[in-house]
């Protein structure tokens, strides 16, 4: 009887055993971030919007050196000018610093939607080469661990280096 009872005891605890073993799912992690720093497309991507950002710079400085300007000269020339054109003229400025600040705007929201334009399919060639690793190798769950997203420890398999080699760089 008593060796009976071991034999039950040690089925159970050997049965309790596979199933926690079996529900334990398997875990990565991946710094995104830093595999979307270091891909090549990325690189271009940040390079075009760079020189994108440069070409409204260029323009919006030289509205402000315009705007200038006519500040300059609307000053000069005020104690000249009657009270009813230097009105027109300083309604004139602000409608020219508005246009500006206007302009400002513009360039933001177009550098904004550029950049989801470019990042969008960078994103997805990352996300295809992750989920392809994580399913070679077995792994169900796959976290972001980009500094700042609330990883504390992340001691399990990281998959930036076979990303990478998926990716070709």
């Amino acid at each position: 009887m008593k060796h009976l009872k071991k034999v039950a005891v040690i089925v159970v605890v050997f049965i309790a055993a596979t199933s926690f073993v079996q529900a334990q799912s398997k875990i990565a992690h991946i710094n995104v971030s830093e595999l979307l720093s270091q891909m090549p497309e990325m690189k271009a991507a940040q390079g075009e919007l760079k020189k994108l950002q440069e070409t409204y710079r260029a323009d919006i400085e030289l509205s402000m050196t315009e705007l200038k300007n006519k500040f300059t000269q609307y000053q000069n020339e005020a104690a000249s000018m009657s009270e009813e054109e230097n009105q027109k003229r300083a309604q004139e400025l602000q409608g020219f610093e508005k246009n500006i600040g206007e302009a400002q705007q513009a360039a933001q929201q177009e550098l904004a939607k550029k950049q989801a334009e470019l990042m969008e399919p960078i994103s997805k060639k990352a996300k295809a080469a992750i989920e392809k690793v994580a399913a070679a190798q077995g792994f169900e769950y796959v976290v972001d661990a980009s500094p700042g997203l609330g990883i504390i420890v992340a001691k399990g398999k990281n998959l930036l280096p076979e990303v990478k080699q998926e990716l070709g760089f």
